[in-house]
């Protein structure tokens, strides 16, 4: 069955499909990339972790760990003489939600809504501290990766997450930055400086900010500086 074509991030395609009243996601995978020294001359189909199988391993671990995210229906990849061929990953749609970046961009007024704001936040940080007490960091915790539903409360999502993983140490802590940075690079523009403060006193635990959270705080900050 065919479906509604949705845009597409290199090797993959992403569809919409609809079966018994319900919509479905259907991702495919193909190739090792296209850059030989990338795909490490062949040998990345191999031995390297496929993307596909990295995203519905992390999608189940968010829901072993109580973190709302997509139903996985069905995952599978197809191997010849051993290496990486295409892989798929099916997911149930997550009914009536929009991404927070996509409201970021149609100015959507929930975001001028300090309570609604707050509760959505509030969710954020603590999924948030969840994978990163794992020693686990999400890789692309932007705001495009946040759904929400118009339920009262709302509630939060956190999806696509094929470049997440563990880590540990000095390593850790850098890219428990960068999901830090990541979601802060749209919250800059578009929520009070009170606000990400919160969200970061959330995030911690913390009822005042420490000396260890100003430093990282700056680094938070920093992070994409120039990349913009």
């Amino acid at each position: 069955m065919r479906g509604e074509g949705l845009p597409r991030p290199p090797l993959s395609t992403v569809e919409r499909v609809s079966a018994n009243g319900t919509r479905y996601y259907v991702k495919r995978y193909v190739g090792n990339g296209k850059n030989a020294v990338r795909r490490w001359f062949g040998l990345r189909g191999l031995i390297a972790p496929q993307r596909v199988v990295k995203e519905w391993e992390n999608l189940l671990l968010f829901s072993k760990w109580r973190i709302p995210t997509a139903i996985v229906v069905a995952y599978g990849l197809e191997r010849e003489r051993g290496s990486f061929v295409r892989g798929a990953l099916v997911t149930q749609e997550i009914p009536e939600t929009t991404d927070m970046a996509r409201m970021a961009l149609a100015g959507d007024q929930r975001l001028r809504d300090r309570r609604w704001v707050a509760q959505v936040l509030g969710q954020v940080a603590a999924y948030t501290r969840r994978l990163h007490d794992e020693h686990f960091v999400h890789n692309d915790l932007k705001w495009r990766n946040l759904l929400v539903n118009d339920s009262e409360p709302p509630a939060v999502f956190l999806i696509d997450c094929p470049s997440g993983g563990f880590w540990f140490g000095p390593m850790l802590r850098y890219r428990i930055v960068k999901d830090l940075a990541c979601l802060d690079k749209v919250a800059k523009y578009q929520l009070s400086r009170t606000q990400r403060l919160r969200f970061y006193l959330d995030y911690t635990g913390h009822s005042r900010l420490s000396a260890a959270d100003k430093r990282r705080i700056c680094k938070v900050l920093d992070f994409f500086e120039g990349r913009e």
